[in-house]
């Protein structure tokens, strides 16, 4: 299902389909069949149409507002953390590996959300969860960088657990509550990107185990599903990552590795 699943965004992320549109179109239009270079004018015609929508419409914002919103930072927060677990996804496996010392991404807020919450709750038990994600490198891990880190932000790496052998979001939870071993009424909060945070925590209940979601690492305001302007790189990348969820939330949903097609907060 891994491998699977790499394949299958691998085809399918929305940059990867415009660049299919547009090498279908210009194929097409040098075939010798007068049916086959109409077919490729219409489909340059649709996939400039859609390229054009991406860059000036917050289709982006659209798709991941829901996805932060589904989840609040807890307020007020807990009285007592009995341990934290922060997901992987915040380094640059490739660069660190050929630079020797973790590379932070764009979702480094989650690496600084981590060592704040461990400087608040100094006696709560740390996990970070990072394995690799990639399909053809598996000798390089994310927790294999994060202790010097951790050092770097001011936590000692002796204080943290680090959980490499996880792949995916559902293997983050099952492993990680195989070292953790939870007891009924402790508290663990759960740190990862807003966005991912339904995925996270329908795969954490699916693992039978409740943890409080501390969202951070926000791609998205209110205000803007109301902005138009033209930056396509930007609202691209930030399609892609709305996408890649809903695709995983429903993939989850279907493997059984989540209790619900959009997880949320838990009534009263």
């Amino acid at each position: 299902m891994f491998s699977l699943s790499k394949i299958f965004w691998g085809l399918f992320n929305p940059g990867i389909l415009i660049l299919l549109g547009v090498g279908a179109g210009v194929l097409g239009g040098v075939l010798p069949w007068r049916a086959a270079r109409r077919l490729a004018r219409g489909i340059l015609i649709a996939t400039f149409a859609v390229m054009l929508a991406v860059a000036v419409l917050p289709i982006g914002s659209w798709l991941v507002l829901p996805l932060e919103d589904r989840f609040a930072v807890p307020d007020p927060m807990p009285a007592r953390a009995d341990g934290i677990i922060a997901l992987g996804g915040a380094i640059h496996l490739k660069l660190s590996a050929e630079r020797g010392a973790a590379q932070l991404n764009a979702h480094a807020e989650r690496m600084i959300a981590f060592a704040d919450l461990a400087r608040r709750y100094p006696r709560a038990r740390l996990i970070f969860a990072g394995g690799s994600g990639s399909l053809r490198d598996q000798a390089n891990r994310e927790s294999d960088f994060a202790p010097g880190l951790m050092a770097q932000l001011g936590i000692p790496p002796d204080r943290v657990v680090f959980e490499r052998e996880s792949r995916n979001t559902y293997e983050n939870a099952v492993f990680t509550k195989r070292l953790a071993e939870p007891q009924a009424g402790e508290v663990w909060l759960l740190v990862t990107s807003a966005f991912h945070m339904p995925r996270a925590m329908g795969a954490f209940r699916r693992a039978a185990w409740e943890v409080v979601p501390y969202p951070v690492d926000y791609l998205s305001a209110p205000m803007s599903r109301f902005e138009i302007g033209f930056e396509f790189t930007d609202n691209l990348v930030l399609l892609g990552k709305a996408m890649h969820e809903w695709i995983g939330l429903a993939a989850y949903r279907i493997f059984g590795w989540s209790e619900a097609l959009f997880p949320g907060p838990r009534t009263p």
